[in-house]
């Protein structure tokens, strides 16, 4: 992967060549050797929006969008030589911020915003278990897994999700 690294002191810092503004992974060497790793904030929306035929609407897919960003983070942590799978990693917190719906216009149709709002939340909930059983079964669950619904920084994203994780080098 074309990363820049850079070490100071304890962390390690990846990032891609085209990105100026934030690191891919962040790694800090604990005191006993394992390492906390911290994912990048991903997000997307038209990759999903057109593997579903959709044209210009970002209609959020969980089921796509989840293993999409575990992969790639699976990805990162291989070419970092961290480790080979992310079964190898305890993660500690993942966090899931959908965009709020951008159809149906809540203006319009309040109530079949409201419906779309939680056709999302509950959709995250199960892409997640379902990845978790699937890909992680012997793995304990995070702490934490939030699904915030809100305007992001990105406006065509309909989601970010970010995750702190833990590899054990000594276990």
């Amino acid at each position: 992967m074309d990363w820049e690294i850079k070490k100071r002191g304890r962390v390690t810092y990846y990032r891609k060549n085209i990105n100026t503004v934030f690191s891919d992974l962040v790694v800090e060497e604990l005191e006993n050797g394992d390492l906390k790793i911290r994912f990048v904030g991903m997000t997307g929306a038209l990759a999903a929006t057109s593997e579903l035929g959709l044209d210009n609407v970002a209609k959020m897919d969980p089921e796509l969008e989840i293993p999409r960003v575990f992969d790639t983070w699976q990805m990162y942590v291989k070419a970092a030589g961290i480790c080979e799978s992310l079964a190898d990693l305890d993660f500690l917190e993942v966090h899931s911020f959908g965009a709020a719906p951008k159809a149906p216009d809540p203006r319009v149709d309040p109530e079949g915003y409201l419906e779309e709002k939680k056709r999302i939340r509950k959709a995250y909930n199960q892409a997640y278990s379902r990845y978790w059983q699937e890909r992680m079964p012997q793995n304990g669950l995070p702490a934490r897994f939030t699904v915030y619904l809100e305007e992001l920084p990105d406006s065509e994203a309909s989601y970010e999700l970010c995750a702190t994780a833990l590899y054990q080098v000594n276990s």
